[in-house]
Formats: C-alpha cells, structure tokens, sequence
C-alpha cells in the first residue's frame, strides 16, 4: 500500500460548530434522495446505458455526495438537461446541484444565482473535424462551418478566437446535442465545436469511424468544469464541494476502495480522523463521521472515478495531463480536510 507522508503538527483538530442544515440538505433527507442535473448524453462524464443505469466522472461525483449524506451512494436521481435548461433547472428547484460540465466563469457565478462548488476536470474548448479535409491545427480553420450550442461558453470563445486570428468562420447552431451530433457527422459543417473531453466522447460514441475524425490537439479556451449549487445555502455546498475534495484527497493518500478497510485499522491520528474512527470530523459538515469512508469505499478516489470513466480503463482513454494530482504536475489538489 502506498501512502503519502504527512505531517503531523500534533495539535487536536479544532473543528466549528455542528452546522445548520439550510433549505437544499432539508429537502435532499425528506425526499430521500439526491437529485443531480447532468449533460444529456455525453460518455466518459454523464451517459445512461441500456438498463437505464447512469455512468460517468460526473455521475460518480454526483453519488459521492449522496454517499456522504445517506451513507449511500445509489440515493440519486439523474436528470439529463440540455446546456440550456441547466442553469434553469437549477435555480427554480428541479434539480439540488449540477454536474453538467458546466464552465465555472465570473459571469455565471456573479448573475445566475448559483456558486461553484470546486472544479472536478480541467478542460478546454476545441474541435472535432473530418482527416479529409486536412486540417492539422486550429489555424487551419480560416473560412469553415462550425457546428454548435447556443447557451454554451463555445460561441463566444469561437468568436473571440477567430477574430483574433483574423479568420472567418459560419456558425451552424444546434438547440439539441444529438441534432449537432448528426449535422457534422452527415458533412453539414466542416468543425464541431466543444469541450476536448466532450470532442474524446462524441468521436467514440457517434462516428461512423472514429478514426476517419481527428480532435485537434489546441485548446481555444480555459473550461474547468464544476459542481453547481444554488446560491445562499452554505452549509449544503460544503457538502458537495468537500466530498469531492474526498475523492482528491484519498487518491493523495493512497486510499481506495480495495483497501480503506485496510487503512481503518492504521495507527495514524489524521487518517482515523478521515475515516471516522475517530470521531469529530463529520461535525463541522453536519453529517455523519464515515463521510469519507462511505465516499471511498462505494465510489472509489478521483483516480479510479477518472482511470474507469475516462482514462486508461475507458473507451476514451483520455491522458490526465491537468487533471493529475498536484505532485504529478497536475492542477488537482484538495485544500487540508482538518
């Protein structure tokens, strides 16, 4: 088992006064369930199978947070939204948080009524286009048809790049992912438009021949996508945003599902606090003290979420690259659960 060296100061965890529960957790522990707003159809971070059953990065960060609440990660209700009916979707009540690959901007998190409840991958806006039409890099582009959403970030940073680059461009736009899908991969556009790991997914999922598509290797664009809340309730934002702090932290540690059991019986003071052996630490959340064992022992730590998801162990089998741990050179990194 590897675990990471730590630093033990020595000093008792002071942790804050049990905290209130608001309007949202009230409302999760009456229905009984969770109810989590996903993009529709996208493998890899939000896709449903053939039994109904939903997968996904985004679906299991989702079941994280009902782990920590419940002790049980299958209390959850996925409700696929289109990009735009997301935010909507939210804001009225449909939906308790969003796990829809949605960019976390200054403009969404300042207008919309709504926080950003940590960042869960690193991405970054691209595109998707046909090897025979030749185009190698995004400075190709000049003159093409591009294929997207209205109510997405793409259309402006499409806009943007393109002027900057001083290059045309005719934007085909599409309300319905699978309208969109269908359009580029019937020749109606030259480019399809979107997140990287949205572009991994769609070429998978939906060419005809993956390998007659080429994702281009620029990103156009900073997408770090996020958890979203509503605005206002605190307390239940601390659990979502620190139950994915969970997973980060125990991939750091070494733990996971196979062997948190192993590590309950550790004499170690900060991992028996994690693990709830010792008691105290679920109390400044308001929930209960095997938070962090539920999370990892029925989800897994971010590492196993990304690696069966969308890494190695996936049809996309997309390289971490800035969704690495922070001492891998990556952009991950879980402030200290103390």
């Amino acid at each position: 088992m590897r675990w990471v060296a730590l630093v033990i100061a020595g000093v008792a965890l002071a942790l804050a006064p049990r905290a209130e529960a608001g309007p949202t957790l009230d409302a999760v522990k009456a229905r009984g369930q969770l109810v989590c707003g996903v993009a529709a159809d996208v493998l890899g971070f939000t896709s449903a199978d053939g039994q109904g059953k939903w997968n996904g990065l985004g679906v299991d960060i989702c079941r994280a947070t009902a782990a920590a609440i419940f002790g049980d990660a299958q209390k959850v209700k996925f409700i696929p939204l289109d990009a735009a009916k997301r935010f909507p979707a939210l804001q009225s009540g449909e939906v308790d948080v969003l796990a829809s690959n949605s960019t976390f901007t200054l403009t969404r998190d300042t207008a919309l009524g709504v926080d950003f409840a940590g960042i869960y991958y690193y991405d970054g806006q691209g595109f998707l286009v046909a090897r025979k039409l030749g185009k190698r890099t995004t400075k190709d582009l000049a003159g093409v048809s591009v294929c997207l959403q209205p109510g997405t970030t793409a259309e402006a940073n499409i806009a943007d790049y393109f002027q900057k680059n001083k290059m045309t461009f005719k934007v085909i736009p599409f309300d319905k992912v699978e309208d969109m899908r269908k359009a580029f991969f019937d020749g109606k556009c030259d480019a399809l438009t979107a997140d990287l790991s949205n572009l991994y997914a769609t070429r998978i999922a939906y060419a005809p021949n993956p390998n007659d598509y080429l994702v281009l290797p620029q990103a156009i664009s900073k997408e770090p996508l996020a958890l979203v809340v509503r605005h206002g309730d605190h307390q239940f934002a601390d659990i979502v945003r620190w139950s994915l702090f969970a997973m980060i932290e125990a991939e750091e540690y070494g733990i996971t599902s196979a062997n948190v059991d192993q590590a309950m019986t550790m004499d170690h003071p900060l991992l028996k606090r994690l693990l709830g052996v010792t008691p105290g630490m679920g109390k400044a959340l308001g929930v209960d003290d095997k938070w962090f064992y539920n999370i990892i022992k029925q989800v897994g730590n971010y590492g196993q979420v990304y690696e069966r998801n969308v890494g190695p162990n996936s049809l996309l089998k997309i390289p971490r690259g800035l969704n690495s741990l922070w001492t891998q050179g990556g952009m991950l990194y879980a402030p200290p659960i103390r």
